[in-house]
């Protein structure tokens, strides 16, 4: 074998590193398309991560689920975002419920919680990957508060799937990834749901001429 264990490990936690980074550069983010590209870039670490683990476990549907996430959360979910900001006209900066260095305080807190949460399972675990585990679920955590904090929909959105990138690292983390049919069911479900979003947030915006969440609370309340 080219790479040995001990190699494979350090890279996949170098790559976890690199996958933490891009989830709190999103919490911090607001400008949208700088959003946008970070979860690009979230995804092509997470794909990359998913190779390396298909190539030293010799899970060969790994590499299909590497590539899965390299077209869809690098190429097409990136694209259909972007596409989804200009054809609304979102060119403002996204505002936050809470500010931004509380916001960071509350993620460097999760991570803290999802490595004591987690000791347990890592202590058990002989996988090569049982080291970032906890980082798949602070990810995941991460893209949670990113959904609450967040006023804007569409910032929302690339919230949610920030969690299913996290759902999907712990799977990898934790099992070598899923099977093979559970994995292709749920890249479609998140495909449809991103297209769904995207007409759901058209006809929104052409309604309230806003996507701002709070706006929408108070057009409700007032009447």
């Amino acid at each position: 074998m080219i790479m040995n264990l001990q190699t494979a490990a350090q890279i996949n936690e170098f790559l976890a590193a690199f996958v933490l980074l891009s989830a709190f550069g999103m919490l911090a983010q607001k400008r949208i398309y700088s959003l946008i590209h970070l979860f690009a870039w979230q995804g092509f670490f997470l794909s990359v991560n998913t190779a390396i683990v298909a190539y030293v476990a010799g899970r060969h549907h790994l590499y299909i689920s590497s590539i899965l996430t390299l077209s869809l959360k690098v190429i097409l979910l990136p694209y259909i975002l972007h596409a989804l900001v200009v054809k609304l006209k979102i060119r403002k900066e996204v505002e936050s419920m809470v500010n931004v260095p509380a916001t960071m305080l509350i993620g460097i807190a999760l991570v803290i919680f999802s490595y004591h949460l987690t000791a347990p399972v890592t202590e058990l675990s002989k996988l090569i990957t049982r080291s970032t585990i906890a980082v798949a679920l602070a990810v995941f955590m991460i893209g949670l508060l990113m959904m609450i904090t967040r006023k804007h929909a569409v910032t929302q959105i690339i919230g949610f799937l920030a969690m299913e990138n996290g759902l999907f690292f712990a799977a990898t983390s934790a099992t070598y990834g899923m099977p093979m049919v559970v994995e292709l069911g749920v890249a479609l479900d998140v495909l449809i749901a991103a297209f769904i979003f995207g007409i759901f947030f058209f006809h929104i915006h052409t309604t309230f001429d806003s996507l701002d969440v709070e706006r929408m609370a108070r057009l409700k309340e007032g009447d």
